[in-house]
């Protein structure tokens, strides 16, 4: 046995060998060192190898998906090898000969369809990158959809485009794996280099025609070589892990870069798209507007955010499907209610297709096309807009394959085709038929172990059944002597005896086994026959049942953003070709949901950045007034608006944004050596070299990571660059109070700030961004307002006064100002008051109140008090 799995093991060097012996799969060597680490499993041992003890420890394989898929979040692959032939069928070749077996599927992130695997809400791609003679591209699949994607990539764009899309795994030439391993590493997908015969474009486009059942690959499209190159690669992948059994793939379609707005990765991270800077959904903006009540519906709306349009026919009618719910508030409910019941069909689909379904997806397709019909007749005799229009035309068209299912399939069927039960009775003859002899013999052995209670004078006695004996008649020790006397035992042949029983069998008894056997074996089979027959007659509508989880996704989609911009007040964005951008009342969905958990209102702002050829709001404001909050909500709202959905705004005007670039926040890199500021540069520094005249561009600080005149240089030629270069639609926030003269110099750059009032030295954030520029930044407030000791606020006033006033009188030197200033001195402690933090000139009056006791005090008294605490704060003061 262990030389057929040295065997196995060497054609998976690279993963762990899942060994199916009985119920368990077991490992050995390295791969049970790996994996008893990985899952927390029990490491033991069997045998000995070149003199050493075998390492092992195995899983149980009716729980085996939960430990794969622990596995593959851990970076592991793994090689599942199972029987081939059962133990009776080996040993017909001789007494010690070992079962077969052999790897059926090679176990990737990129290539899981288990629903216990995935995760219903989000697409799980597989991708490849190839380049051909300098020209690059980029295929992705999610074979649990089938989706089939492919577009033309220069080597520059594959960092921005792994953001949008998150593949799990990344197919690569294995001669250029090295190049790009850091840039894959950035975004969590596991890189697997291939061979370049896998990349090869004539070899995949033999592929590729071969899978798809053509003579040319034209009829899909006009695609390069590096296109057809890396299509090609993912199917030679798939080939290698699914063992042939190829998943059901849609014709490849080709997206063109231009018909969706580009979003790098740094912005897609600064406004938290899809995941929130922590890492999780909760806190993203994906999180805060999903009300799809489908699994194909979230991922579309994932989609769609991940790549709003810049095609304006598109826009308008996915706005026009949203304004139709909107409008349309009953007939959304109604299909709302529908839609909760549909279940995921693309997944069902794909399942079937590679042979790891159940009854159960058979159902799944069932039920959603019996809740499709539902829904096309919620729509009927309703004029609805053009995305709508033609989804309703996919939702019909499945009578016979619905008909057959609804006879053929039991209202619930059970998860695995081997238990059986799940073609209801009357669908076939022959099942019916073997089913009653099946049934009717197990009323037959009750009537037999009467018989024999009544032979025998034996109450107690059984007739049982297991796997080695069949069905015997079993009796208590006790009547041992009775039953092997005669005349009983001429007609009960004893077969076995235990401590506690003995087991007999009759003639009678064998003949009724052989043929309750066979009832049942053959039920099963006829069973197992009619899934077979089901699975083919849904295969081979796969294609139409594929435009019908498309159109219940659009639709679910659809509901869904109307119910949202119901429920916040949203409004209907007017999108144009234009360079307009102006926003009243923009809110910010995330943060004023957060908001509004806490019982505080969100206060909502404009923008106007519909300057010709370009305009630039100069933000100027103090640190927590709201200056980051008002910059990400300007850009979610164009990127709404572009996806197809309403907008958190009172109106909205958008010219189409080409190109989306966000610079908020400081981070680091260290795992490359790259500070904050390092980091802040790169980034500043792939906006100026990309952006272009219909780009929206949010900056904020730049130039804080390093020394005052480095920092205010860098931003004012910044400024100035997207100004006069780019041209670009931007906002731009900074405490370089001295770059607000760039307004009377610009003319495109206009200066805003956020209000604030300052109140007995405190100050208070109004959250409203108005026209003019800031004079100030409230940074010892603020300092004060986070915690900072107040010895340490006092000594910073101090500085703070005196570089303004040296700079106010003469623009005296910082560095000779702060030589000037006495050294810092720690506060003495404040005296057991009762009172936290008393200023020093009110310590007087704190300890004539203490010793105070009011209920005590006459009028007069209390006149005289009052008195004293003035006279004592005037001469403090």
């Amino acid at each position: 046995m262990m030389a057929q799995y040295l065997e196995i093991k060497s054609g998976y060097p690279d993963a762990l060998l899942f060994y199916r012996m009985g119920d368990f799969y077991e490992l050995f060597f390295d791969d049970a060192v790996a994996a008893s680490e990985a899952l927390d499993i029990a490491l033991t041992k069997r045998g000995k190898h070149l003199g050493e003890d075998i390492p092992m420890c195995g899983v149980p394989v009716h729980a085996a998906e939960n430990y794969l898929l622990t596995l593959i979040r851990k970076g592991f692959r793994v090689a599942v090898g199972e029987q081939m032939e059962s133990p009776e069928e080996a040993k017909k070749r001789g007494s010690k000969s070992v079962v077969r077996r052999d790897v059926v599927r090679l176990v990737t992130p990129g290539t899981l369809t288990e629903e216990s695997l995935l995760d219903a809400r989000r697409h799980n791609f597989l991708a490849a990158f190839a380049i051909v003679r300098d020209q690059g591209a980029l295929a992705w699949v999610d074979i649990s959809t089938g989706a089939f994607h492919v577009m033309p990539l220069p080597p520059v764009r594959l960092g921005p485009e792994l953001a949008r899309l998150g593949p799990s795994e990344l197919l690569m030439p294995d001669e250029i794996e090295r190049d790009y391993a850091e840039t894959v590493s950035d975004f969590g997908t596991a890189l697997t280099p291939m061979s370049r015969g896998s990349f090869d474009s004539t070899g995949a486009a033999d592929r590729l025609c071969r899978l798809f059942r053509v003579s040319s690959l034209d009829a899909f499209g006009t695609f390069s070589r590096a296109e057809i190159s890396a299509m090609g690669a993912i199917v030679d992948y798939l080939d290698i892990t699914q063992k042939g059994k190829l998943p059901l793939l849609r014709k490849p379609q080709r997206e063109a870069a231009d018909r969706t707005m580009q979003i790098d990765a740094a912005t897609r991270r600064n406004l938290e798209l899809t995941h929130s800077l922590a890492g999780g959904r909760a806190g993203s903006l994906l999180h805060a507007i999903d009300r799809t009540v489908t699994p194909g519906g979230a991922r579309l709306l994932e989609r769609r955010l991940s790549s709003p349009s810049r095609d304006l026919a598109t826009i308008r009618d996915r706005l026009a499907a949203v304004d139709f719910m909107v409008d349309q508030r009953q007939t959304a409910r109604d299909l709302r209610d529908a839609l909760r019941r549909v279940p995921d069909i693309d997944r069902a689909l794909s399942r079937l297709a590679i042979d790891r379904a159940g009854p159960r997806d058979l159902a799944a397709i069932r039920n959603g096309l019996g809740q499709a019909e539902r829904i096309a007749g919620l729509l009927a005799q309703t004029e609805l807009p053009a995305l709508l229009a033609d989804a309703s035309t996919h939702l019909q068209g499945h009578d016979d394959l619905l008909a057959l299912l609804d006879t053929a399939l039991v209202a619930e069927p059970p998860l695995l085709t081997r238990d059986g039960g799940f073609i209801a009775p009357g669908h076939d003859p022959d099942l019916d038929e073997a089913r009653k002899l099946r049934d009717e013999g197990r009323g037959v052995i009750a009537q037999m172990q009467t018989q024999y209670a009544e032979q025998t004078g034996i109450s107690s006695i059984k007739i049982k059944h297991n796997n080695v004996l069949g069905y015997f008649i079993e009796v208590t020790a006790t009547h041992a002597d009775k039953m092997l006397s005669e005349p009983l035992n001429e007609v009960f042949k004893h077969r076995q005896t235990t401590a506690n029983q003995l087991r007999f069998t009759t003639p009678e008894l064998s003949e009724m086994e052989t043929r309750i056997i066979n009832a049942g074996g053959r039920a099963l089979d006829i069973e197992k026959r009619l899934y077979d027959g089901l699975k083919a007659q849904i295969l081979d509508r796969a294609s139409e049942l594929t435009d019908t989880a498309r159109a219940l996704s659009e639709l679910d989609l659809a509901t869904a953003l109307a119910d949202l911009s119901i429920a916040e007040n949203w409004a209907r964005p007017r999108v144009d070709d234009s360079r307009t951008l102006r926003i009243a009342g923009g809110r910010h969905p995330v943060v004023e949901q957060s908001l509004r958990k806490e019982g505080a209102p969100f206060i909502a702002n404009d923008a106007d950045l519909s300057g010709d050829p370009s305009m630039i709001w100069l933000l100027t404001g103090p640190n927590m007034a709201g200056k980051s909050t008002f910059l990400r909500q300007t850009a979610l709202i164009v990127l709404l608006a572009q996806m197809g959905s309403h907008v958190p705004a009172s109106e909205a005007e958008i010219g189409v944004v080409s190109q989306l670039f966000s610079r908020v926040g400081a981070s680091d890199d260290l795992a490359r050596g790259r500070s904050t500021f390092m980091v802040e540069m790169v980034e500043t520094a792939a906006i100026l070299n990309q952006a272009d005249d219909r780009a929206l561009v949010i900056l904020d600080e730049i130039g804080r990571g390093t020394a005052t005149y480095d920092g205010l240089s860098i931003a004012w030629a910044t400024l100035e660059h997207l100004h006069e270069v780019n041209r670009s639609r931007a906002l731009f926030a900074t405490h370089y109070h001295e770059m607000t003269a760039l307004a009377g110099k610009l003319p495109g750059v206009e200066n805003a700030t956020v209000a604030v009032r300052e109140h007995d030295g405190d100050v208070i954030f109004l959250h409203e961004v108005i026209r003019g520029a800031a004079d100030r930044s409230y940074g010892v407030q603020v300092a004060r307002l986070a915690g900072l000791p107040d010895a340490v606020v006092a000594r910073a006033r101090e500085v703070l006064d005196a570089l303004e006033k040296g700079d106010r009188e003469g623009g005296q030197k910082p560095k000779a100002i702060i030589d000037d200033l006495p050294l810092f001195a720690a506060a003495a402690p404040a005296p057991e008051t009762g009172i936290e933090t008393i200023p020093p000139e009110y310590a007087e009056v704190a300890t004539i109140l203490e010793a105070t006791h009011p209920d005590e005090l006459s009028p007069r008294e209390a006149l005289d008090l009052i008195y004293r605490l003035k006279a004592s704060t005037r001469s403090r003061t």
